[in-house]
């Protein structure tokens, strides 16, 4: 499906910002949206956005539309999606043919304490951004779910099509609702939605609060490293430049069904044991990682495991296996020149 012009909310995040360099590579019009907010480090935030050739300075201008600087194709606004008289105004000024919802607060452990949060970005906010495809006529709006809607699924690998009427926290649980939500526009008013569930994503410009970085950071530092469950983990790492060809896959296959609604599994297939990862990291690192068990935390889920047939049926293939994904991710972050924590 040809598309001209894409709104990439969470521009400046870890996944919108591969995105939206994915997607100008592709030769597309992209304009990126996020309102840079302090739940990490915004210095990250804007380094990723000066990667995209907009400058600091022009980045924290509110509502300021900014072209970037390396590539005319691309620009950037600050914006909340909370707002429900700026958001639809500059919906119906960009006329974009397809929307790439990647903007949401982040972080299981953050929504046991901030809540409100949650609700306001990622219920309020997705709202608005189905308000604004309904009304200026988007052709397809893909937006991020996330694995965490599994809960404690008992059956694995995770498909598609199991139950996820069980979240264990309460940012899984709005990113539920997001599905819910998409369904029924797509039912009343057949918009084409596309819910992502992305797996563990880890790789260059990856988030401060992460446990790929989390990890890489104390084992540089000398600090312990912190695994919960007593080690006894696994995730379905996944490398994010594989991510972003999830959503470049996705992105080309809106359902034409009568109801438009479509749910993707995006990860690697292959779950990882969190001490097989601390490994890779000390191969890549060259050091001993000083390691301390924990019990599991309340939010948490002891594995995560995608299926991800259904994706690769439409031509996805996640190409980077551990060691490389580790090697890559390691080499970006021993040559980072400013403060990631």
């Amino acid at each position: 499906m040809q598309y001209k012009k894409i709104l990439v909310t969470g521009a400046a995040g870890f996944i919108g910002f591969h995105v939206c360099k994915l997607l100008l590579e592709r030769g597309l019009s992209v304009v990126g949206l996020d309102n840079i907010n302090s739940y990490y480090a915004v210095q990250l935030k804007y380094a990723r956005l000066e990667e995209l050739g907009v400058a600091r300075d022009d980045a924290q201008q509110w509502g300021r539309q900014s072209i970037s600087t390396v590539n005319s194709s691309f620009s950037f606004v600050r914006m909340n999606i909370e707002d429900r008289e700026q958001l639809p105004v500059f919906f119906a000024s960009e006329k974009f043919d397809a929307v790439i919802h990647l903007a949401a607060q982040a972080g299981v452990r953050h929504s046991m304490t901030h809540p409100e949060a949650y609700v306001d970005s990622n219920v309020v906010g997705f709202l608005n951004i189905l308000e604004g495809c309904r009304k200026e006529r988007v052709a397809h709006l893909l937006y991020a779910s996330s694995s965490s809607v599994y809960g404690e699924n008992s059956k694995i690998p995770f498909a598609e099509d199991d139950c996820v009427d069980y979240p264990v926290s309460v940012y899984a649980a709005t990113k539920k609702a997001n599905e819910l939500m998409a369904h029924s526009y797509s039912h009343l008013f057949q918009l084409p939605t596309t819910g992502l569930r992305f797996f563990t994503v880890y790789g260059p410009w990856g988030r401060p609060d992460m446990a790929p970085m989390l990890f890489a950071s104390a084992i540089a530092a000398e600090r312990e490293i912190k695994l919960f469950n007593h080690g006894e983990m696994s995730r379905d790492f996944t490398y994010v430049d594989d991510i972003c060809q999830g959503v470049y896959v996705a992105l080309q296959h809106p359902n034409r069904a009568e109801k438009p609604y479509q749910v993707f599994n995006v990860g690697n297939g292959k779950p990882v044991q969190l001490t097989d990862f601390v490994a890779a990291l000390e191969r890549a690192t060259g050091k001993t990682a000083r390691q301390k068990m924990l019990p599991m935390q309340l939010g948490e889920v002891p594995r995560t495991w995608a299926d991800i047939s259904k994706l690769q049926a439409l031509g996805y293939e996640s190409k980077t296996n551990l060691q490389e994904g580790v090697k890559k991710f390691v080499a970006w972050f021993q040559t980072c020149r400013f403060d990631i924590t």
